[in-house]
């Protein structure tokens, strides 16, 4: 349990109420894996504008359950931002894609969703 994002500021925030942690989690399985295709998307047709906006969106999500990726997002989100088209942002992309797939493969079985 809690491997590979963790519950802390969740339950700080969720002021310890159990059924609000298990709501939280449901918004983050619902949100973040559609997000990320989006972001994925948008990454890989050069829309920087999206990449930005996908990247910016996630990033509180990706903080609160502290997946560990967070620097990776904000490479990510500046590639966009910035349009820096002469940069490769791929690696630290899918380091972000794959925490939110372990992270989410995981919940659902914490949470049995």
């Amino acid at each position: 349990m809690e491997q590979t994002y963790k519950l802390y500021r969740v339950r700080e925030l969720a002021d310890d109420d159990e059924d609000f942690v298990k709501s939280l989690v449901e918004a983050f399985l619902e949100e973040l894996p559609e997000d990320a295709q989006r972001l994925n998307t948008a990454v890989g047709n050069k829309d920087y504008k999206e990449t930005y906006q996908a990247a910016h969106k996630m990033k509180p999500t990706i903080d609160l359950f502290e997946l560990g990726v967070l620097e990776e997002l904000i490479v990510v989100q500046d590639w966009g931002k910035l349009e820096k088209s002469k940069e490769d942002c791929t690696n630290e992309l899918q380091m972000v894609l794959n925490a939110i797939q372990n992270a989410s493969m995981e919940m659902k079985a914490d949470f049995k969703l």
